[in-house]
């Protein structure tokens, strides 16, 4: 097995959804392999059922109406499954708050009101 390339999917069964680390990483154009301790991304932790629903996700541009003729399921089961995956993932900020100097500077040039600084300084209730 150790000069055959193992599909994804396979390996994802064999753990079974136990954590498991990445050790050694070959580039396949020119063999050069790479020792370590690797993290995965956090879609290759999903179980494979998960990471083959995100990828027919994606594939229907987030229309839950096509997942239902994908998956011949109803409306509440595919959001009950996105909201799953969703706990599963760990999502960046997108829109982080402003920095507390940036706040001051709009106020000081007069894009906000102080009461519009007051509530950026202090966040979401």
């Amino acid at each position: 097995m150790a000069d055959e390339a193992m599909d994804w999917q396979e390996l994802t069964n064999l753990t079974r959804g136990r954590p498991f680390t990445v050790e050694r990483v070959r580039l396949d154009d020119s063999g050069v392999a790479i020792e370590g301790a690797f993290e995965l991304p956090q879609l290759a932790q999903l179980s494979v059922e998960d990471q083959v629903f995100v990828t027919a996700f994606v594939r229907c541009h987030g229309s839950i109406k096509e997942m239902e003729r994908t998956f011949g399921v109803s409306y509440p089961t595919i959001k009950s499954r996105l909201n799953r995956i969703t706990q599963a993932l760990d999502f960046i900020e997108t829109d982080p708050a402003p920095s507390r100097a940036d706040v001051i500077d709009r106020l000081r040039r007069g894009e906000i009101t102080a009461e519009q600084a007051l509530s950026e300084l202090e966040g979401p209730a």
